[in-house]
């Protein structure tokens, strides 16, 4: 077993990296997220691991720094909450275009615009479906407690790296400030610049005698190539799409009635699952943990199953439902259930939502 502590979810997150070997961690400060800097600037990861950590002067700066280093094959992250993400947008589509892996975490919150420091899950739309320009796709994972804020981070990079890619670990408020026991994984070693430039041929380590020139760019003019390097991307996507779905079920075998959410949410509608099984209601919950990619193809199987409703909860106005909706192409009918603005949802009312609006038909 490994070394077990209470921690913040953001706290998690922060020991992760430097036990996941970050090479680097650039951000900014901002509510709920900023226990993670916090938390990095007081562990000083530069004496225990040579990690850097860095408070940019803002958001726009933290991930143009995430750019440079992973150009260099360095694990490198960021983090920050949703306004603050947004002010990254171009700087993710830009790490997308040059194919170059880092990991980054949106804790978020309640918005439009400054919105609240309370929890949210309405980015959505902005985490799975390209936040920033360009037809890109980035691995989003969706951490349901603190453990998974810890292993998320280790298996964020793998995946990044595996296939040069951003991996955006969506978190929100609530799990990022709730206090759990955490069991953190073993010290992984920083690679040196020798094994870098020999691991990833691709890494701009710097010109040397009888090497091959190495340029990362996002940019070409010539638009039979950039169509080409998009054809190229949209076969990488297919691939992730094909292998590194990821869900979990929860009272699924003999359910009529199916609650798909992930997050904070997934954790509520547990609870509203156990409720209505004890009144008979043979109901299950679908928890996501890969937003991208989406589970379509096992939604599809548990329709063929007789699945009679489905109700996505999530705290938004409605964004995941829509993927639900498209993965189970009218097998059954699909209703959503959804607090916003910085509210949290109950058990009761999900489970209430749940009768009367797919039972109650």
């Amino acid at each position: 077993m490994g070394e077990l502590k209470l921690m913040k979810g953001n706290e998690a997150l922060a020991e992760a990296a430097i036990r996941a070997g970050a090479d680097a961690y650039f951000g900014y400060p901002i509510t709920p997220q900023s226990e993670v800097i916090e938390y990095l600037m007081a562990e000083k990861p530069y004496d225990r691991t040579g990690m850097v950590v860095l408070q940019a002067e803002s958001e726009i700066a933290a991930i143009n720094m995430v750019y440079g280093a992973a150009g260099a094959g360095k694990r490198v992250l960021t983090s920050s909450s949703s306004p603050g993400v947004s002010l990254k947008q171009e700087g993710i589509s830009y790490i997308a275009g040059s194919e170059l892996p880092c990991v980054y975490a949106n804790v978020v919150r309640g918005g439009p615009g400054l919105g609240t420091i309370q929890p949210s899950q309405a980015d959505y739309f902005q985490s799975t479906k390209g936040g920033g320009h360009g037809d890109y796709k980035q691995i989003v994972l969706a951490p349901a407690s603190v453990q998974e804020m810890s292993d998320f981070v280790k298996l964020g990079f793998d995946l990044a790296f595996q296939y040069r890619i951003p991996v955006l670990i969506l978190s929100d408020g609530v799990i990022g400030q709730m206090m759990e026991k955490v069991e953190l994984f073993d010290q992984i070693p920083r690679l040196t610049d020798e094994e870098v430039a020999e691991k990833y041929p691709w890494a701009t380590t710097g010109k040397k005698k009888g090497t091959e020139r190495r340029i990362i760019t996002s940019l070409d003019l010539d638009s039979n190539k950039m169509e080409e390097h998009n054809l190229h991307l949209q076969r990488k996507y297919k691939t992730i799409v094909e292998n590194e779905v990821r869900y979990e079920l929860i009272d699924c075998d003999d359910a009529e009635y199916i609650i798909v959410a992930y997050g904070s949410s997934a954790r509520i509608s547990q609870k509203a699952v156990q409720m209505a099984r004890k009144k008979g209601i043979k109901v299950g919950l679908f928890r996501l943990i890969t937003l991208f990619p989406f589970p379509a193809k096992q939604m599809q199987e548990l329709c063929k199953k007789g699945v009679k409703g489905w109700l996505a909860v999530e705290m938004s106005a409605g964004q995941m439902v829509e993927d639900v909706m498209l993965s189970v192409k009218g097998c059954a009918k699909v209703e959503h259930f959804g607090r916003f603005g910085g509210i949290v949802h109950t058990p009761e009312e999900v489970l209430r939502a749940l009768e009367e609006k797919i039972i109650g038909d």
